[in-house]
């Protein structure tokens, strides 16, 4: 609602200017107030068919086309200086507003006709050979931009394009962990579309350009949380289906402390402490409580695979996933911890590892061999597997066993049943949809929690035995938006929405694309996987 009432009071400011501003150009006043009217006659003004105007029409495209004819429009009453073209593009009302009031302001004709009328005088003189006027024209020519005016100009230009087109349209990521290993791999960089599910405007607006959230280097915020826009969506190419790679803001990431190695929830620090042993740079920020609050937007992107959607039923049985009590589809290369032992007589031949995708990352227990006393601990899909086991008829390669551990998969509460529960055993669990109602009692409270509280804004208050949503007792609860439920390709190396739970449809960023680099391991120094370029990101 915030961006609609500013570009409503900016469209009127706008009229207005343009009301003030047209008896200077002969045209008649009212003109600047008729939508659609006034636009034509400002092409006029400039050197356009009114027609032109038509091209505001279309999203997307219409934010250029209203900044080149603001720039054109104060050029025309003879503003040619950098200062002029950047307030055009920054707010045009408020130049506008100042060429109309001030009396010294003139209309000199459309500046796309006395450019071109120039720039052909300026082929003439060259034709002709005739150096003296070529010289004359040349020094006296208003619309010549200095060296440092066309590089800045060029630069700000390019910078403003990415940017747009990363906010709007697509946007490159690289993976930087092995949770989809097998699929997308370490070190892949993709191209990620943000119009397939529905561009989604950005809702935190004072950035410094073509960063994240993060400045590199300083570690600080790349960002202001003020002012900010309510979240919108425009409508979508096509709709999430489960099976399919996403794109999505981390949707426990807004309070997260941040160390070198990696981001960490304020809830997830407090219900693993063993965290703070492991990274001494966390131990510091949590006693100095030095985390970071984010918005939507400025959550850490993520990528894993859709497996189930709005009003979807999961399920997880001895790692196959149920969906509706249905067996799904699992991806080609789904990836397992497995145990291997190699017999004493069989040799590794690295470069055959390679050949099969087998190397260091793929290493659970890390160091810089993948077995030692001819036993491994590896993450490896079914292909992996067989490929080792042809090695030798006496090649041991088991699963290895994950416990159960509720307290660390979501909903974190062993009340609902969830004793049993481990990363291949769990569920089932209802992914809530737009619309959809549910009973809400203590027992399935913990489920819902966070979406209720937190994704869709509600005060949420258990007193005794009885549960108060925005101070009214309630027994049921409807949700006001689709959730999906994500999960890694690696499934035993994946922190997903089994660590954390639902991704909200606000969250969601976008499609993979493809694969346009990729180095081995993350690594350039390792290599190049020529085999990736251009390759789909969106596989099965």
């Amino acid at each position: 609602m915030g961006i609609l009432i500013f570009l409503a009071i900016s469209y009127v400011l706008l009229s207005v200017s343009l009301y003030m501003l047209f008896p200077k150009a002969g045209v008649d006043a009212t003109k600047g107030l008729i939508p659609g009217v006034n636009f034509a006659e400002w092409c006029k003004l400039i050197g356009r068919k009114p027609a032109y105007a038509l091209w505001l029409l279309f999203p997307i495209v219409n934010i250029f086309i209203f900044t080149g004819m603001a720039v054109d429009l104060v050029r025309s009453f003879g503003k040619l200086e950098f200062k002029h073209t950047a307030a055009a593009v920054i707010y045009a009302p408020a130049i506008f507003y100042k060429l109309a009031t001030n009396p010294n302001d003139k209309y000199i004709g459309p500046t796309l006709v006395r450019e071109a009328e120039y720039a052909q005088s300026l082929e003439e003189a060259r034709a002709a050979k005739d150096a003296y006027k070529l010289k004359q024209l040349e020094e006296k020519n208003p619309y010549k931009k200095s060296a440092p005016r066309e590089w800045v100009e060029s630069i700000v230009f390019a910078v403003f394009a990415a940017a747009f087109i990363r906010m709007f349209l697509i946007e490159a990521y690289v993976i930087p962990t092995p949770s989809m290993e097998g699929s997308l791999n370490v070190g892949d960089f993709l191209f990620v579309s943000k119009a397939h599910y529905g561009i989604r405007p950005p809702m935190t607006i004072a950035m410094i350009p073509l960063l994240h959230n993060q400045v590199p280097f300083f570690g600080t915020e790349s960002y202001l949380k003020k002012p900010s826009l309510e979240y919108t969506r425009l409508p979508a190419l096509e709709k999430i289906e489960a099976g399919k790679p996403i794109v999505f803001n981390w949707p426990v990431g807004d309070s997260v402390y941040i160390t070198k190695s990696r981001s960490y929830t304020v809830g997830q620090v407090a219900r693993e402490p063993a965290y703070i042993e492991q990274d001494r740079e966390l131990g510091v920020k949590v006693k100095n409580k030095d985390f970071v609050v984010r918005p939507v937007d400025k959550k850490d992107h993520y990528i894993k695979r859709c497996v189930a959607g709005p009003g979807d039923s999961l399920q997880i049985k001895d790692r196959q996933i149920y969906l509706n009590g249905k067996p799904v589809k699992n991806p080609k290369h789904l990836q397992y911890l497995y145990q291997v032992q190699l017999p004493q007589n069989v040799s590794i031949n690295n470069k055959k590892l390679d050949e099969w995708g087998i190397d260091f990352g793929d290493n659970a227990m890390g160091g810089p061999q993948l077995f030692n006393n001819g036993g491994g601990v590896l993450f490896l899909d079914n292909e992996q597997v067989e490929k080792l086991k042809s090695l030798d008829p006496n090649v041991i390669v088991q699963i290895y066993p994950q416990r159960s551990e509720p307290l660390k998969l979501f909903p974190f509460d062993t009340i609902v049943g969830s004793q049993n529960w481990s990363v291949d055993n769990y569920g089932p669990i209802w992914i809530p949809k737009a619309g959809a109602s549910t009973n809400l009692s203590l027992s399935n409270l913990p489920f819902y929690r966070r979406a209720i509280e937190v994704y869709e804004g509600n005060k949420l208050e258990v007193k005794g035995q009885d549960i108060f949503i925005n101070g009214t007792k309630a027994d049921s609860y409807t949700f006001k938006q689709d959730y999906y439920w994500a999960m890694g390709d690696n499934r035993h190396n994946s922190e997903d929405s089994r660590a954390w739970g639902y991704v909200p449809f606000d969250h969601i960023v976008g499609k993979p694309l493809f694969i346009w680099f990729s180095t081995k391991e993350g690594s350039i120094g390792n290599g190049i996987n020529w085999d990736r370029i251009f390759t789909s990101a969106d596989k099965e």
